[in-house]
């Protein structure tokens, strides 16, 4: 399968290099002055990874999305909108979009896969998301995990799967698009959440924080439609171990720096999605007790010390 990634920062390159590892045709496509694609056009390198010599490294967008039967989108999901934009003035009709990013947007409160239906029809480029647990770092080590692929298109969504499952991933058949793309970008904020006890020296908190957080997420999922239950499975709580515990999460190191007092440099989605959650749970009258104190801990300098307390001061209640 000819298949076209764009956007080749961490997350975005190892997918690069695990769709060729599995046998695809693959180009990776990035802007033309990112530092992380001048990297791999010089060097076929970054800090994670090392492209074969069979990956294709370009900037020229035109090619890459007209050779493709597949193209894999994995960028900043805030940026999405203007991205489409720009790529849509290329011909997507009989292609399939695969967002392997985890958001939600900030000024509308849409999906990823709504913010991409307002640009082209989904009967002729149908949209899929490619979501769950792992991190390049394991990932070229040979060490394993899950991951699930939803998508509104049944035919579609088979098709990823099995094209893409392997020894190294094992693809799940995602059963509500709603749920896996909200539990999605939620746990990024629940993962900064769990930085900021980690920082607080409060990690013994974190069991709670899993358990409440995932509550949280279940009842905004059916707020919006979807099945509470993918809450609990890959889509969010199958990805707590990567994001509220590893090292190598972005939104936990965030969230610990954060407290700590100091300036992480890269990308951490959760900030954003944190407002986005909130304006979601206002249009749907959720109550978003752990994103709210994330959100006000980071937008409105409120104390991360009040915030908890107030947490653990909420009324009793029965805990479903």
């Amino acid at each position: 399968m000819k298949i076209s990634v764009l956007g080749c920062g961490r997350w975005g390159s190892c997918i690069a290099w695990y769709l060729d590892r599995i046998g695809h045709e693959v180009v990776s496509c990035g802007l033309e002055n990112a530092p992380e694609l001048q990297q791999l056009l010089k060097t076929h390198h970054n800090d994670y990874l090392t492209y074969p010599e069979s990956i294709t490294v370009t900037y020229d967008h035109q090619f890459a999305i007209e050779r493709a039967e597949v193209i894999v989108i994995s960028i900043s999901a805030q940026y999405l909108r203007d991205y489409m934009q720009t790529i849509t003035q290329y011909d997507l009709d009989g292609k399939i979009i695969v967002l392997c990013m985890k958001g939600i947007e900030e000024s509308t409160g849409k999906r990823l896969t709504q913010v991409v239906g307002d640009f082209v029809d989904t009967d002729k480029t149908p949209v899929a998301v490619w979501v769950g647990p792992g991190h390049p770092q394991d990932y070229v080590k040979g060490i394993p995990n899950c991951m699930v692929i939803d998508s509104e298109n049944e035919e579609v969504k088979s098709k990823l799967v099995h094209s893409f499952n392997s020894e190294l991933i094992r693809f799940y058949l995602g059963t509500d698009l709603i749920g896996s793309e909200i539990g999605a970008a939620a746990k990024n904020v629940v993962g900064i959440a769990a930085g900021m006890l980690d920082g607080a020296g409060c990690t013994s908190i974190k069991g709670a924080l899993m358990a409440r957080g995932t509550r949280e997420v279940a009842r905004l999922i059916k707020a919006a439609g979807g099945n509470e239950l993918s809450a609990y499975g890959l889509c969010h709580l199958g990805d707590y171990e990567a994001t509220l515990f590893s090292p190598w999460s972005h939104n936990r190191r965030f969230g610990e720096m954060f407290i700590k007092g100091e300036k992480f440099e890269k990308l951490a989605e959760g900030v954003m999605t944190s407002k986005a959650m909130l304006r979601l749970g206002e249009q749907l009258g959720v109550d978003l007790p752990i994103t709210t104190a994330v959100y006000r801990i980071l937008f409105e300098n409120s104390s991360a010390k009040e915030e908890l307390s107030a947490l653990f001061t909420r009324s009793i209640k029965e805990e479903f």
